[in-house]
């Protein structure tokens, strides 16, 4: 009699990892955030509802994970399709490059996949700072890093003055467009990043 082989614990717990990510996103899409529970998470998922709660104490938590995964999975596809590692691209045209990404986060703004869990998130981070603050660290500072190091490139070769700060100065076009976003004060499109970037780098008074 051939002994079967013991079954792989860590193939199995990353197949469960994964279904429980899948189940809160769809769930936040299909439920808003407020229906949706660890138990419907758990029972979508195929596992226990112990399970979730051995690796995380919340259905919060559950969804900030899976969103930063989903992140994480969107920039790994970003950067194998150029064959470059994720950023901000540095083509010498500062106002391309800003125009180039901030088009890139408009289509995720308006993807289903990620509009639900951010929105979510961004709700319930106002109320429960602890998670507010790791939503923060873990996802938007990385981001805005990105442009803090574009525009210091730019500094660098004299497209930037040289005393702006870059981590005030990249609030002139990413903050407007969040705020539409997060308030649905105005529609957000390719045109109105376009104009966010010429008003901030070019200002408001006469050329």
């Amino acid at each position: 009699m051939v002994d079967k082989p013991a079954p792989d614990a860590s193939r199995r717990s990353e197949k469960s990892r994964r279904a429980i990510y899948a189940a809160a996103l769809a769930l936040v899409g299909e439920v808003g955030y407020p229906k949706t529970t660890v138990e419907g998470i758990a029972a979508r998922a195929g596992v226990g509802k112990q399970t979730i709660y051995r690796w995380w104490p919340s259905k919060a938590d559950v969804l900030l994970e899976a969103f930063l995964d989903l992140g994480d999975q969107a920039a790994q596809a970003a950067g194998a399709e150029d064959g470059q590692s994720y950023g901000i691209p540095d083509t010498g045209d500062l106002a391309a490059d800003l125009r180039a990404v901030l088009h890139a986060t408009v289509d995720e703004l308006l993807d289903p996949r990620f509009e639900a869990p951010a929105r979510a998130l961004a709700a319930e981070g106002l109320v429960n700072e602890q998670l507010g603050r790791r939503f923060v660290a873990r996802l938007l500072e990385p981001q805005l890093q990105l442009y803090v190091d574009r525009l210091r490139a730019a500094q660098a070769v004299g497209q930037v003055r040289p005393g702006v700060d870059p981590r005030i100065a990249l609030e002139l076009f990413v903050s407007p467009l969040a705020q539409r976003w997060l308030q649905h004060t105005g529609p957000i499109s390719y045109e109105y990043t376009d104009t966010l970037v010429d008003y901030a780098l070019h200002g408001l008074a006469p050329r």
